[in-house]
């Protein structure tokens, strides 16, 4: 990597923190009737936050967790939404950075348009993990942005026409979910994961969005069973069982990162 490329690629991972930023607050106010306009303010105290209270990592670290005004912990979730969008920005330049090579303006196109549907796969990750439903504002941009994606190609960047089983991989996942949906009442699977799956399948096609869900229910199986077994050993009761709900939604997220940016596709191990 030239030593322009790096100094592109921490841009890119600056950014994504100052966005995880923005992220963390539209998360936690949506649906409250605040607007993601106002001030930001402690949750515990009220007083409303410095310029210096809110940089991006530093002013968690700085303050050690802990609003500065009235001592109480600052979610975690705060740093970790930053440093994952530092991370997911970062990968955006490292899986279309082969464009600097053909024209800059692509590059920034293709970067501009990845960090809105990644940003709006995290919006949906916190809100989904927090209360346990994928709000339908978010997941339906997410399946109009995947739905252009159908018409250029991600390699060469050039306007191509889908084929059918790519077409078609959006409608077939979500029709695989309402089945599951359908037949238990809701509770194996919510409708909003399969709202969720067809901006996936367009995306990454038939065979590696097959390979990204399959690796979301690995994931979420280890997690649910790691989970359980933590609470039954550790806890003094049993917060985590196998029956608890846990929403499904991040799991397909940690599944389709994983298939886009490492180009995962469990068929190339079986064939």
């Amino acid at each position: 990597m030239e030593s322009i490329e790096i100094i592109i690629a921490i841009f890119y991972f600056i950014f994504g923190i100052i966005i995880g930023s923005f992220l963390n607050v539209v998360s936690l106010r949506y649906n409250t009737g605040r607007s993601i306009k106002g001030r930001s303010m402690c949750f515990l105290c009220g007083s409303k936050l410095k310029w210096f209270d809110l940089i991006p990592i530093f002013s968690f670290l700085i303050f050690s967790g802990r609003c500065r005004l009235c001592k109480s912990k600052i979610s975690w979730q705060y740093i970790f939404v930053e440093l994952s969008t530092g991370l997911v920005f970062l990968g955006i330049f490292l899986k279309f950075s082969f464009i600097l090579n053909h024209s800059l303006s692509y590059m920034i196109i293709s970067s501009v348009y990845f960090m809105i549907i990644f940003s709006l796969l995290i919006i949906i990750f916190i809100y989904d993990l927090k209360h346990k439903i994928i709000p339908n504002n978010f997941v339906y941009a997410f399946i109009l942005f995947s739905f252009f994606t159908l018409f250029f190609n991600l390699n060469t960047f050039q306007l191509t026409t889908p084929t059918i089983s790519h077409l078609a991989a959006g409608p077939l996942f979500f029709l695989f979910f309402f089945f599951l949906w359908l037949i238990s009442d809701g509770r194996w699977i919510g409708l909003g994961d399969g709202k969720l799956v067809v901006g996936i399948g367009w995306i990454l096609g038939l065979s590696a969005g097959v390979s990204a869900i399959i690796l979301s229910f690995w994931i979420g199986a280890l997690f649910g069973v790691g989970l359980a077994l933590i609470s039954s050993l550790y806890l003094q009761r049993k917060q985590f069982t196998m029956k608890s709900e846990i929403p499904f939604g991040p799991f397909l997220i940690i599944g389709f990162m994983t298939a886009f940016f490492f180009n995962m596709n469990i068929f190339n191990f079986i064939l």
